[in-house]
Parts: C-alpha cells; sequence; structure tokens
C-alpha cells in the first residue's frame, strides 16, 4: 500500500482577519489554545499521516516555522511558493515532494469535528481519483459547488452566482499523483487563479471517478473574526478538567485548565476556560469559553467567550469583555466611565485605554 502524504496550503496573507493578520500570517493565530495550524498536524496525525508539506510564502515562511516546534512530532518540509496563484498552484508546488505517493489537501484553517481520517480511509478502501470532502451550507456562492449523482461528482465549479446545490467544498481533498497532471498547464480561471476546482473537474471529464463525502458532525471554517471565537467555543468543549497551577481564595465551576505555572488569586472562573503557561489571574472573572495565552495577566477585569493571545495584559476594567480577539502584548486597561460592554479585535502590541 502506498504511503499518504499531506499537504497543507499556507502562503495567503488572511486578509479576512485583519487586522490580526497585519503582523502574523493566519496559520499562526491561536485557537483553544494552540495555533490553527498546530491543530491542522494534530487532526492529521490523528489520522495516521506523518509526512506533512506546508506551502508558504516569503511572508509567512518564517513564522510559521518557528511555530512548528509546537508540533515536534510531526515530520514537515516547508515548501516555497513565491507567488500566490491560487490553490491549484499551491498543490502543484508540492509535485516532486509528493512523488508517486497518494496525498490529501487540507486547508489548515478548516476544523472537522470528527477530524478526516473517515476521508482517507474511505479513499484508501475505494482508491478514486479523489475524495472530497462536503459539506451543506447556507449560502453556497462563497465555495467551490458539487453536483452529485448518487456519491459521484458530476460537476464542481467554484464561487458559482447560480449554485448547482448547496453542497459546499469543505477544506480536504485526497488525490492521486494523477491530479498534477490536469494541474501541470491548466489555464487560470477569470478571477487569475489555478482553481483546484478546476482540476477536479478535469479529473471528471477525463472519466476519472471522483467521490464527495459529507462531513459527520460540525466543520468549521476560520476564515473570520467571528470565526475564530466559535472555533474557540467548539474546540473547549473537549477540554477536561486539569488544575495544576496556584488557586487561591478563588471559585472554580465547570471544566477548567490551569497549568502548574498559572496562578489564579480571589477570582472566579467558570468553565470551559483554558489558561496558558504562566499566566496570571486576580480579582477577575473568567467566563465560558474563554482561551488565555501564555504569560499573560488578567487583574481587576472580566473576560469571556474570547480568546486572549500570549503576554496580554488586561487591567481595571469596569465592565465585562465578551467576544473578543486580544493579540500578542496588547493591552486593555480601564478608565473610569465606560458603556456597558466592549467588543474588541486588537491586533499584536495594540494598545486600548477605556475612558
Amino acid at each position: 500500500m502506498r504511503r499518504m502524504k499531506a499537504i497543507i496550503p499556507a502562503a495567503g496573507l488572511g486578509t479576512r482577519l485583519r487586522p490580526l493578520t497585519f503582523t502574523r500570517p493566519k496559520p499562526v493565530l491561536p485557537v483553544a489554545g494552540a495555533p490553527i495550524i498546530v491543530h491542522a498536524l494534530r487532526t492529521l496525525l490523528s489520522a495516521g499521516i506523518e509526512e506533512v508539506a506546508i506551502i508558504v510564502s516569503d511572508a509567512t515562511r518564517s513564522e510559521i516555522g518557528d511555530t512548528l516546534k509546537q508540533a515536534p512530532e510531526a515530520r514537515v518540509t516547508l515548501i516555497d511558493q513565491h507567488e500566490q496563484l491560487g490553490l491549484g498552484h499551491a498543490v502543484l508546488m508540492a509535485r516532486e515532494w509528493v512523488g508517486q505517493d497518494h496525498f490529501c489537501v487540507y486547508l489548515g484553517d478548516n476544523l472537522f469535528e470528527h477530524g478526516v481520517r473517515p476521508f482517507i480511509e474511505r479513499f484508501e478502501r475505494e482508491r478514486p481519483a479523489a475524495v472530497i470532502a462536503l459539506v451543506e451550507v447556507p449560502d453556497p456562492t462563497a465555495f467551490g459547488v458539487a453536483q452529485l449523482d448518487g456519491d459521484r461528482i458530476t460537476r464542481l465549479v467554484e464561487k458559482p452566482k447560480v449554485p448547482p446545490s448547496n453542497l459546499a467544498v469543505a477544506g480536504l481533498y485526497c488525490f492521486t499523483p494523477e491530479v498534477f497532471g490536469v494541474l501541470d498547464g491548466m489555464p487560470p480561471s477569470a478571477r487569475g487563479e489555478y482553481e483546484i476546482t478546476d482540476a477536479i473537474q478535469g479529473l471528471i471529464d477525463r472519466g476519472r471517478t471522483v467521490l464527495g463525502q459529507r462531513v459527520e458532525g460540525w466543520w468549521k471554517d476560520t476564515g473570520r473574526p467571528a470565526d475564530l471565537l466559535d472555533a474557540n467555543r467548539l474546540l473547549l468543549e473537549r477540554v477536561t478538567e486539569d488544575v495544576r497551577g496556584e488557586v487561591s481564595e478563588s471559585r472554580l465551576t465547570g471544566r477548567v485548565v490551569i497549568p502548574a505555572s498559572a496562578q489564579v488569586r480571589r477570582s472566579k472562573i467558570v468553565g470551559p476556560v483554558l489558561l496558558g503557561e504562566g499566566v496570571i489571574v486576580e480579582d477577575a472573572y473568567i467566563g465560558p469559553f474563554t482561551s488565555i495565552g501564555r504569560d499573560s495577566v488578567i487583574r481587576q477585569a472580566e473576560v469571556e467567550h474570547s480568546v486572549v493571545d500570549a503576554e496580554a495584559r488586561i487591567e481595571c476594567l469596569d465592565t465585562r469583555l465578551q467576544d473578543c480577539l486580544i493579540g500578542v502584548r496588547a493591552q486593555v486597561r480601564g478608565g473610569r466611565k465606560v458603556p456597558s460592554t466592549h467588543k474588541l479585535t486588537l491586533s499584536d502590541a495594540s494598545v486600548v485605554e477605556l475612558a
């Protein structure tokens, strides 16, 4: 049996997540205590895939390379894509690395409740030219959309104005190396990009079998700020209680993770909540579905349903922060008069004074 490899495209700039991505690439943004790309690698490892190529650009190579230190168990190769000419082009960059092996393309900003193993197992069992993950969506015009005859895809179109169905491509594709023969020499789309959907349609036009398999459980595309918060919520639903750090004069309710180096004093935490290494929580309230990055300080403040990145400081607030994305080393400091609520998306090293 041929071994299965995986490609994660990670060369894009993540413009829909600005201002967070002005300073860092989207794959390194955190959800539920780990960068998005680390969640992707863990998903692939749990499906039995150990060899992964990450397609990077000049702008993303350095930070992604540093982030991979958090996933040492994966065997990762970085492949450069100097021009961002579409997903099909990104896949073609890995042709030599793939060789004659079968492979999957996993959009690392997508999350699947049950991982990707069901799709890979079907591909290995039935040996079609491709297996594509599909999910029902209310607005298919923003996705690649499939038309099916049974489980067989008969047509696939990218971001159609008139969708042939409500079944969108959900960010996982399994291929044989034959797809490279379609990608090589394929013309760009009207958008000027080399679309993976056009390559899949090319396989269909050649009479090859392309199967669509529906996603079971939830699926999440973390392309926008609200999606990051929802992904954080979904992943925190899985945490189990693990309290090792100092907890004094405080009340913990529900599933809370406090590592040995973290400190909680005179505070209330309602889980699911995940604190990172070195976090200090004092005279504060941390509400459900909140993850706080390493070495952050939450003091005399209330935070819930939020993602706080590393080395952030939230102090002396008279109102609760909710639905917030707080970047690395960002600071939120309170004043005397504030509105009843605030909703913030702060890029790295930001400083907001609430007065």
